[in-house]
C-alpha cells in the first residue's frame, strides 16, 4: 500500500456536511403550562369575570351608591325597581341596590377569611397526619371522621349556638366545618408523596423533618389544595347565607345577602324583587368559584388534560 494511499485511509475526505439536529424544545412549567390550559377553559374565564365584577362592586361600593344601607324612609317602603331606586326598596324603604353592593363585601369577606382559616388548620393537620402517621394519623383521622360525620350545616348552627349568633362567630364555625375538608385532602396527598424516591433521599441525607416537609412535601401538593380553596370560597359563602337565613349569622342592620332573604321571605309574593336580587347575587358568586374550581382542576390534573 503506498503511502497517499495510508494518509487517505486516516484522513478520509470530507463528505457533505450532516444537518443538525433539531434540539428538543425547552421544557416547558408545569404552572406555565397550566395557565395555558386555564386561558382555553372559557367557563373558567366566565367565572373568573363573575368574581372579578362582585369584588369591584364590593371595592367601589361608595361610588356606586351615594345612599347609606341603612338609611329607612318609610314613604317608599316595597317600592318597585325605579330610576331612583335600581333594586326597589326592601320593608324598611332602605334601597336594596345599596344593600346588595355592601352585602357583596360582607360575602365575600366571610369567604376569605373562612376559607383562609379553615385552608392553614386543616392543611397543617393533613401534612402532620400524613406525614407521621402512626397514632397521631390515627387520632387526627378520627377527629376528621368525627367532623364529618355531622351535616355542615348543623354543626355550625350548633358552634353558633354555643358562641352566640354574630357574623364573626358564622365565620368561625364556617371555618370550623371546612377543616377536615382541607384535612383528609392533603393528608391523602402527603401519604402518597412521602414514599417517593426524593424524600426517602432527603432523610438518608439526615434533612429535618420540617425542612422536608416545607421544601418537599408541601410544594408537591398545592395543586388539590388550590382547586379546593376555589370550590370552598363558593361554599363558605353558601354556608353563611344559611346561617343568615336562620338569623344566626349577620345581625341587623349589616347587609349580608341571606339575612336578606330571611327579612324579605313573607313579601314573596307581593315584592318579589326583595328576594330575587339576593338570590341571584348569591348565585352568581357560587357559579362563578365553581366555575373557576372546575377549571382549575382540569387545568392541574394531568388525567384531565387533552
Amino acid at each position: 500500500m503506498t503511502m497517499n494511499e495510508q494518509e487517505s485511509i486516516k484522513n478520509p475526505m470530507p463528505g457533505p456536511e450532516k444537518p443538525e439536529m433539531n434540539m428538543p424544545n425547552e421544557a416547558v412549567s408545569p404552572w406555565k403550562e397550566a395557565y395555558w390550559q386555564l386561558r382555553k377553559n372559557k367557563l373558567a374565564i366566565v367565572g373568573f369575570f363573575i368574581i372579578l365584577f362582585f369584588i369591584l362592586m364590593a371595592i367601589f361600593a361608595p361610588i356606586l351608591t351615594r345612599q347609606s344601607f341603612e338609611t329607612m324612609d318609610a314613604s317608599v317602603r316595597l317600592q318597585p325597581p325605579s330610576s331612583e331606586h335600581w333594586f326597589g326598596t326592601d320593608y324598611s324603604g332602605r334601597d336594596m341596590f345599596t344593600r346588595i353592593v355592601y352585602g357583596a363585601r360582607v360575602s365575600l369577606m366571610v369567604g376569605f377569611f373562612a376559607v383562609t382559616g379553615a385552608l392553614v388548620f386543616g392543611s397543617f393537620l393533613g401534612v402532620i397526619s400524613g406525614y407521621f402517621g402512626r397514632w397521631v394519623d390515627m387520632i387526627i383521622s378520627r377527629v376528621f371522621d368525627i367532623m364529618l360525620a355531622f351535616p355542615s350545616i348543623l354543626l355550625a348552627i350548633a358552634i353558633v349556638a354555643i358562641l352566640g349568633p354574630s357574623l364573626q362567630n358564622a365565620l368561625i364555625a364556617i371555618a370550623i366545618i371546612n377543616i377536615p375538608i382541607f384535612g383528609r385532602l392533603v393528608r391523602s396527598k402527603v401519604i402518597s408523596i412521602r414514599e417517593e424516591e426524593y424524600i426517602m433521599a432527603a432523610k438518608a441525607q439526615g434533612m429535618k423533618n420540617g425542612r422536608i416537609l416545607f421544601h418537599h412535601v408541601l410544594p408537591n401538593s398545592i395543586a388539590p389544595i388550590i382547586v379546593q380553596t376555589t370550590l370552598g370560597f363558593g361554599t363558605a359563602i353558601l354556608e353563611a347565607a344559611a346561617l343568615g337565613f336562620l338569623g344566626l349569622g349577620a345581625q341587623p342592620p349589616t347587609p349580608e345577602w341571606g339575612r336578606m332573604l330571611s327579612e324579605s321571605r313573607q313579601y314573596i309574593q307581593s315584592a318579589p324583587w326583595t328576594v330575587l336580587f339576593p338570590g341571584i347575587s348569591i348565585m352568581l358568586v357560587v357559579l362563578g368559584f365553581n366555575m373557576i374550581g372546575d377549571g382549575l382542576r382540569d387545568a392541574l390534573d394531568p388525567k384531565m388534560k387533552s
